[in-house]
């Protein structure tokens, strides 16, 4: 039986839903960001039970089919940017097409209508996300970045980055030096 999740976006989300289920006792065959296998079927107090369990943690259990895809459709966004080693070389429209098994107008349609924003800025907003984060760790250059998260060129990058954030990547990356002087030179 599969669960679906709202707001499961990290690998501290699947390891507190794990923690959870083996509380409860249930057996689990798989957790990835936005649902859970569970081997066994549950009753509708489990289910209570875990919906409860779950809100605790910052977490909601769906039940609703469109928030089900809803769910898919980001988790697959936030895995394809954050933690695949490198997004995928085709089209996002057609990597999220092909990995949830429907028509790319489908789920744009449908995700605009529920989120009120296109899947297009979901993921400009993701990707700029991993931008500053990789900026931060500063070991990376603007030109791997921009190759590493599938930009035509770091001018696109840069253009997309400063009209999300206001800044450019560069005074970004100057911004967190500055703040981590050391207080002997402040």
């Amino acid at each position: 039986m599969k669960l679906f999740i709202k707001y499961m976006v990290s690998l501290r989300c699947k390891m507190a839903v794990k923690n959870e289920l083996k509380k409860l006792g249930l057996h689990y065959s798989q957790v990835d960001l936005g649902e859970a296998e569970i081997m066994e079927d549950i009753t509708e107090e489990q289910r209570e039970k875990i919906k409860k369990d779950l809100h605790c943690l910052g977490l909601e259990l769906l039940d609703d089919k469109r928030a089900i895809l809803i769910e898919k459709i980001k988790s697959t966004i936030v895995e394809m940017i954050h933690y695949a080693d490198e997004p995928p070389k085709v089209n996002f429209s057609d990597y999220l097409s092909e990995k949830l098994s429907y028509d790319y107008t489908y789920l744009a349609n449908i995700f605009s209508e529920v989120t009120g924003t296109t899947i297009a800025q979901y993921i400009i907003a993701h990707k700029i996300e991993k931008v500053k984060e990789l900026l931060l760790y500063n070991e990376l250059s603007l030109t791997e970045i921009s190759y590493k998260l599938n930009y035509s060129s770091v001018a696109h990058l840069s253009r997309q980055f400063k009209k999300v954030t206001g800044l450019t990547p560069t005074f970004f990356r100057q911004l967190r030096t500055k703040r981590r002087m050391g207080l002997d030179k402040v």
